[in-house]
């Protein structure tokens, strides 16, 4: 995590490389279902693959909080 103020975009496939959570399968269940606005907000397409912006996860992950 100490590279997290130099890198903001990391490959989903990638993603357990800097974070140990969430998954990589999480992550995409994430994309798959599109829950609360996640593909608009948090990912970023270049080319075929797919990129998550670090920030707007973070931002994302505090707004959408649910309680049990």
């Amino acid at each position: 995590m100490s590279n997290q103020n130099n890198l903001d975009l990391i490959p989903v496939s990638k993603w357990n490389n800097y974070y140990q959570f969430p998954s990589v399968g999480a992550i995409r269940q994430l994309i798959f279902y599109n829950r609360n606005d996640f593909n608009s907000k948090v990912t970023r397409r270049i080319g075929n693959r797919i990129y998550i912006k670090v920030s707007s996860f973070i931002d994302w992950i505090e707004n959408n909080k649910e309680v049990a």
